[in-house]
């Protein structure tokens, strides 16, 4: 079992477009008011408020939100490592532990030392073209290199640690983390990994007359992904694609740092979380 974890200087945000994460943000300060903590409270994006975070004023970082804002404050609060706990009102909730009716005695449960420490590996994607890095970011899930807005298929080459793999005729090519295996991968028809490997997990999309399998990289490989036609876009963590010419790389490995997030119970969580998604329905 991992070791305890008891936060003095909690943080509370929101994600700004979900109007019911502000009013539940403000429960939860007015509950840890009461407990005796200066809790600020703010946006994702209050420039003031991740100055703070990122300066270490905090050592843990309420989000409330779904999966997306548990995105966002991961690559927040990665690179300074500040942990997370998150709080679902989103609806599927890969992410996080706790429900919006379960975070006072989850709460309770922190302060009395039953929290602990999970560590996910993150990846580091870079663009390159011809030798010069364009582009470089952190992901929690996922790196797609895929076709942009022409329907055609696109023809991609993918290296493992500078050795050919094979090249896809597809519609793109996931390179996703263990966290990510539950996202977009898994919608490709790729494997579920437990959150705790650090292994690169690479899924073709919709390939044709290709590899159609998943393949797990060993931890410590890395990937590069050559594009070898046009009309190909890169993505990172869903956000808005950027345009690729010919021959241009998207090289991902894993990050120097990984994100933290608050968990209680046992790891088998993780498992129970995934079923109880796995049925029922969300749309």
């Amino acid at each position: 079992m991992p070791g305890t974890f008891i936060a003095r200087k909690p943080v509370v945000v929101s994600y700004p477009k979900m109007p019911d994460a502000f009013a539940e943000a403000d429960l939860i300060v007015k509950f840890l008011k009461e407990k005796g903590f200066n809790v600020p409270q703010g946006s994702l994006y209050d420039e003031d408020l991740r100055k703070r975070i990122k300066d270490g004023e905090f050592d843990m970082l309420i989000a409330v939100g779904g999966d997306g804002t548990m995105l966002r404050a991961g690559h927040l609060c990665a690179p300074c490592g500040v942990p997370i706990l998150g709080v679902n009102l989103g609806r599927l909730g890969f992410l996080i532990q706790i429900e919006r009716d379960e975070w006072r005695p989850m709460l309770e449960r922190l302060f009395n030392g039953e929290a602990w420490i999970e560590h996910r590996m993150m990846i580091r994607a870079e663009h390159v073209r011809a030798g010069e890095v364009l582009g470089r970011w952190h992901a929690l899930n996922e790196a797609v290199v895929s076709r942009g807005q022409n329907l055609r298929p696109v023809r991609l080459a993918a290296s493992v640690d500078g050795r050919l793999l094979t090249t896809y005729v597809c519609d793109g090519l996931i390179a996703s983390t263990p966290t990510g295996s539950t996202a977009y991968a898994l919608a490709a028809g790729g494997p579920i990994l437990p959150p705790d490997l650090r292994n690169i997990l690479i899924v073709p999309i919709a390939p044709h007359l290709s590899v159609d399998r998943a393949v797990v990289l060993s931890e410590g490989s890395s990937i590069s992904i050559i594009v070898k036609s046009e009309n190909s876009v890169v993505s990172v963590d869903g956000q808005p694609p950027l345009p690729l010419a010919e021959d241009d790389h998207v090289d991902v490995r894993a990050a120097e740092y990984a994100a933290q997030f608050v968990r209680f119970g046992d790891p088998g969580y993780f498992y129970r979380n995934i079923n109880a998604h796995m049925n029922q329905p969300h749309l």
